[in-house]
This record gives C-alpha cells, sequence and structure tokens, in this order.
C-alpha cells in the first residue's frame, strides 16, 4: 500500500509541477506543498523532491540553456519553531517571497546577452527575446563585469489590470490570475510585447569569471543587494534580522502585505547574512542549505457574494469588500472578504451572485482570487459608489482605485486618528472611545487628543474620574517621543517602522532633517527605490502642517545620546517595586531613547522586575510570550551597554 501511494504522489507532483510551470495550476499552492509534505514522510530520499521548476520534455531542448551554477529550488517551512531552530543566535537577511518566476540575468562586460528561465535548475528557458521588454531589467550594467544576476519576474497588480485591458483588445484570452500571468507570457511565441507589463526583482549575484565577490568588497548577504541596488536593480526590501523579535516583526508585516499588497507574495525567505557560513553549509541537490523559506498555510474555499461594500481608509481610498455565504477557512467562520480594489472589481466583473474564490493564509485577511462563476453576462457595466459612503463628497477613480480626497472624511479622519494611537502608543484608547470623542467633537483631528482635560472624559458613557486621569497620563506619556515612533505614527505612504528607522539610522536624525529630506537623498537608503522615495517624500510634505501642530500642543522629540544608546528603540514594560520610584525608571527609558508602555504585548522587548516568581499577570503573560524578563540590576547594565 505504501509504494502504491509513493507512486501516485510521484506521478501526480510531476503533473501539478508542469502545470504550474505552464500557467495552468490544477491545485492551489497548499495542496501542491500538502502533496510534497507527504511524500517527504514516506520516502524522503525520492527523486521527485529533488526537481526543480519544470521537468523537461525530451524533444523541446532546441531552446534550452545550461546554468553554469545550478539554479537551485528553497527548502521551506510552515512551523514557527523549525524556523526559530534554524535562525538560532546567527544573523540572517530577510526578504519578502515573491511569487512569480525565476530568472537568470547573463552579462558580458556589463551589457546583458542572455536571459533564462529555472527550468529543472540545470538547464532553463532562453527567454531573451521576452526580457528584453521589461523596463525595470538593466540592458547595461554601470559596471564592466562579466555577472549572473538571478531574481523573479513578477506582475504587479496595477499593471496587470492594464495588460488585462491590452490582451482584451488584440482579441486574446483574458488572464484570469495575477499570480499565473508570469508564465503564461514567458510561454508565449507571439506578443512578446506584452512583457513590458513585468517586472523584474534581484534577489542574488553571482560572479561569472575570475572577477570575485570578495573583488567587489561584498561581503555578506546584505551587501549583495547593496551592489545590485548601485548598478540600478529593484531589489526586495532587504531587512539584517539580529535577534528573533526583529523576525517577528517582519513575519507580522508579510502577513499585512499578503492582504494589501500590490503584488503577489507566498511568505518570507531568510538567509545567514555571512558569505563565509554559506560556503561552509554549502548547498543539497535541491537547495542551498543557508536558506529557508517561511510560508503560510493558505487555505482555499468557494463561495457565493451576497453583497459588496465600500470602506474608507485613512488614505482616502475606498476598498470593496465582499460580504459572502459564511466558509470556514483556517478555524475561522468567514463572512466578509477584501477584493483588493475598483480595478479588480471591474476587471472580473464581481457582483452579488457570483461564485469566488478566496484564500486565507494563517491570520491573514481572507482575500479574493479568482471568479469560478459568474451571475449574470460578463463585461456589463459595473457600477461604483459614485459618493463617498462616509462623508457624501464626489467619489474619483484614479487608474486602478476609487478614491474620496474629502480631508475631513469622518472614516478617513478616524482610521487616521486610530493609526497614530496605535503607532504612537497610548494606551487604553480603544476605537469605540475614540468614536465617542468624535462625536462629542472633542476629537475632529490627531493634535485634538493632547487637548483633551479630565473634564472632557467624564462627560462620556461610563468614564469615572479613576478611568479618566488613567487616559490623560496615558496621553501624557506620549509627549517624549523617539524619532523614528514619530514618524511611523503619522501615517506616511510607506512609512512602516523599519522603513522610518532606516530612513533615522541613516543620518536623517532630527525632525529639521527629515522636513528637508529630498527624493535623491531617500532613494540612495536601502530598501527604497524611485517610487517609493517619491511617495515618501509627497505624503511627507503633506504632513509638515500636522507635525507642526503636534509640535506646538507639547510633543518633544527625544535625542538619543549615543553614548547611552543601548535600549534606543527599545520597549519596556515594569511590573513590582524597584528601588527607585516608578516616575524616575520611565523618565530614565525616555531619556536614553527606550520607549515605556502599561502593558505586555508582543512589541514589548522587555519586562523589569524584582520578583521573577511573582504571581503579577504581566510576568505571566511576557513568560508566555517569551518577552525578556530583566531585573533593576539587569537593566542598568544594558544601559551602559
Amino acid at each position: 500500500m505504501t509504494n502504491y501511494r509513493i507512486r501516485d504522489l510521484e506521478k501526480k507532483i510531476v503533473h501539478h509541477k508542469l502545470m504550474y510551470y505552464e500557467g495552468k495550476p490544477e491545485i492551489s499552492d497548499n495542496e501542491y506543498d500538502l502533496l510534497e509534505e507527504e511524500l517527504k514522510k514516506l520516502d524522503p530520499q525520492n527523486y521527485v523532491l529533488d526537481l526543480v521548476g519544470t521537468i523537461l520534455k525530451g524533444e523541446e531542448k532546441k531552446n534550452k540553456v545550461l546554468h553554469q551554477k545550478k539554479m537551485l529550488s528553497l527548502d521551506k517551512t510552515y512551523d514557527i519553531d523549525e524556523l526559530k531552530k534554524w535562525v538560532g543566535d546567527k544573523e540572517v537577511v530577510s526578504t519578502y517571497k515573491l511569487d512569480g518566476v525565476s530568472c537568470s540575468l547573463m552579462y558580458r562586460k556589463g551589457k546583458l546577452y542572455l536571459a533564462k528561465t529555472r527550468g529543472d535548475g540545470t538547464l532553463g528557458e532562453d527567454v531573451t527575446d521576452k526580457i528584453l521588454w521589461i523596463d525595470s531589467i538593466p540592458k547595461y550594467l554601470q559596471s564592466s563585469l562579466d555577472l549572473e544576476v538571478r531574481g523573479e519576474l513578477y506582475c504587479e497588480m496595477e499593471n496587470f489590470l492594464k495588460l488585462a485591458n491590452e490582451m482584451q483588445a488584440k482579441g486574446l484570452e483574458r488572464p484570469m490570475s495575477q499570480r499565473n500571468i508570469v508564465a503564461g507570457l514567458m510561454g508565449r511565441k507571439d506578443h512578446l510585447e506584452l512583457c513590458h507589463h513585468l517586472q523584474f526583482m534581484a534577489f542574488d549575484l553571482l560572479t561569472t569569471t575570475i572577477d570575485s565577490l570578495a573583488s567587489l568588497n561584498i561581503k555578506s548577504e546584505l551587501d549583495k543587494y547593496v551592489f545590485l541596488k548601485s548598478v540600478l536593480f529593484d531589489i526586495p526590501e532587504a531587512l539584517v534580522n539580529t535577534d528573533w523579535k526583529s523576525v517577528e516583526n517582519i513575519l507580522s508585516e508579510t502577513q499585512s502585505f499578503m492582504s494589501a499588497g500590490n503584488y503577489q507574495i507566498d511568505g518570507v525567505v531568510f538567509t545567514y547574512n555571512q558569505l563565509e557560513l554559506q560556503e561552509k553549509l554549502g548547498v543539497t541537490n535541491h537547495h542551498p542549505r543557508y536558506k529557508l523559506a517561511f510560508k503560510f498555510r493558505g487555505e482555499e474555499r468557494v463561495s457565493t457574494v451576497k453583497n459588496i461594500e465600500w470602506s474608507v481608509s485613512r488614505n482616502g481610498i475606498l476598498t470593496p469588500v465582499a460580504e459572502i455565504e459564511p466558509v470556514i477557512l483556517s478555524g475561522a467562520e468567514i463572512s466578509r472578504v477584501t477584493l483588493h480594489n475598483w480595478g479588480i472589481v471591474k476587471q472580473f466583473g464581481i457582483r452579488a451572485g457570483d461564485k469566488i474564490r478566496i484564500v486565507r493564509s494563517g491570520e491573514v485577511i481572507p482575500k479574493f482570487v479568482e471568479v469560478v462563476s459568474s451571475s449574470s453576462v460578463q463585461h456589463e457595466d459595473i457600477e461604483y459608489p459614485k459618493e463617498c459612503p462616509s462623508c457624501g463628497q464626489a467619489t474619483l477613480v484614479k487608474e486602478i482605485r476609487l478614491v474620496c480626497e474629502n480631508k475631513f472624511c469622518p472614516e478617513r479622519n478616524r482610521d487616521q486618528i486610530l493609526n497614530f494611537i496605535q503607532k504612537i502608543g497610548i494606551e487604553d484608547l480603544s476605537v469605540k472611545r475614540l468614536e465617542e470623542l468624535m462625536r462629542a467633537n472633542l476629537v475632529k483631528e490627531i493634535p485634538d487628543l493632547y487637548r483633551i482635560t479630565k473634564d472632557d472624559l467624564l462627560s462620556l458613557d461610563k468614564v469615572k474620574d479613576k478611568l479618566a486621569s488613567k487616559l490623560l497620563a496615558s496621553i501624557a506619556k506620549t509627549k517624549n517621543v523617539d524619532l523614528v515612533v514619530f514618524l511611523s505614527s503619522l501615517g506616511l505612504t510607506g512609512g512602516a517602522y523599519n522603513k522610518c528607522e532606516k530612513v533615522v539610522r541613516s543620518g536623517f536624525d532630527t525632525l529639521e532633517k527629515i522636513k528637508n529630506l529630498t527624493e535623491s537623498q531617500l532613494i540612495k537608503i536601502d530598501s527604497f527605490a524611485e517610487k517609493s522615495s517619491k511617495e515618501f517624500v509627497s505624503s511627507l510634505r503633506e504632513k509638515l502642517e500636522l507635525i507642526e501642530k503636534l509640535l506646538a500642543h507639547g510633543i518633544v522629540i527625544i535625542k538619543v545620546d549615543k553614548k547611552k544608546g543601548g535600549i534606543s528603540g527599545k520597549i519596556f514594560c515594569i511590573t513590582g517595586e524597584l528601588s527607585i520610584s516608578r516616575d524616575q525608571a520611565e523618565k530614565i527609558i525616555r531619556e536614553n531613547g527606550g520607549l515605556i508602555v502599561d502593558s505586555v504585548s508582543k512589541k514589548v522587548d522587555f519586562l523589569i522586575t524584582n520578583n521573577k516568581n511573582s504571581n503579577s499577570t504581566k510576568l505571566k503573560k511576557a513568560k508566555e510570550r517569551g518577552t525578556s524578563i530583566i531585573s533593576e540590576e539587569e537593566f542598568m547594565k544594558l544601559l551602559k551597554s
């Protein structure tokens, strides 16, 4: 029975691998991974597990080209404990795992002369004629070296919708999936110009002659990305993770991007940073031992759309949300699914009665994949709300998005204020309480939070003196704030905490420097490309008035003394008695660039306590979450580090 199942799994895996690389997948990635996992348990050495990419058909080798160095696949895990064990105490570089088609670009004396897909890892498909249409691939490098650059071909959502329109105009079959269109275009024999809608992101660099990476002063994985960016390649956001906390942060950000990002990713790739360690560990026939992909277990279902509603985000974009017949996904009942944007609704003609496929990976917000069957004639005009559902102002169609430009739109304004509250760290001020304050006209914009009085709070339902005092104290604590936290709280486009941290750590370490930041300065910083630099700076200009108002209301940007920077940016919580007063301890933390909060969450780096065996709720939570628990004496040593 076991041998029969092994043969059955071999046939299924080979078949589905072929269908995937022909751009016609019959099952989801998760279903495919389950087949591989089962075979791995039954027959760990099975040859099928070492197959990389497409399986070559014997009569189709004339367009195949040899990889000088085998183009391997990646080992992967869905288990957080397995990832943690693999990372250990090593420094790792993390990047999003793009869901496209792997490609190798060959340069001779700085000129592109060959492009090939991964194929079976030894022989790839020559796709040079298609690659020449892609703008994001440099045809000439700012270097005369002989190099091989490996990366991923992918299609951003906005470009996918433009591509679909162009294909329909040419009388071609309309593409149904952003996920599979890249493989489909790489396999075409005509209309190669359609490839101009694709993008390329570089993730590896190899030298092909006597020139070595060391001669380019490349000694780490991160150095590769710095070099690739310097010769004008788009690169994924590459972050160096030096502790487990930073790994958890990137996993959380990845889940957010999987729900709302403008291109497809299916996890995170972690790579040991030191090239010396990579060389020592080497590779297997299937994957390098120094890389590991972490993926979120995905589950798909088909359900029927009951209705489409529109919500307004803090940047004024209206997001369509489908109310569906409830289904169970990843152990949770799902009744609402994001449809991404107006362009997707229009492209797929989504309306009530349609049966749609949805996916949920881990705790990621469920999202639309494709229309399985339509309730009416396709391409019939689809209506969108001509007025904002929150403020009633006329909406505008901007490319693939529907926008409300009213800066005082209630729902948009509420989300801006709520984002600030969460990022700046105002404890105990919930969404419900904020909405009460807004209905009472006590808070109309972010700076109003610092105008609130005790009498204002006491006028609210069920707010007594103790809670009012607690809320005021929580707000007051955020007046002294680290520059990185302050920037990330403003809701800048592309202004996540780690991006703001890179900006500040790159020398823009005062508010004056930040306010005068230019696109040309920003693009030199790791992870910022031309588009993201423009969006960040434009958004920053729009926030200058808000910044001035906050400063006028008592916000003080903490200047971190570099000699006392051992706890800079770290988040602390305190429980129990210390040898000094709580106020003194909090003052020391803030003066040294740290942040203080009242409760233990996943964001907290350290819990300070002199009794590690107490029954404190904070201590219990810290132990459950694996938060570092330190004594007052250990904290003082940390200050001096």
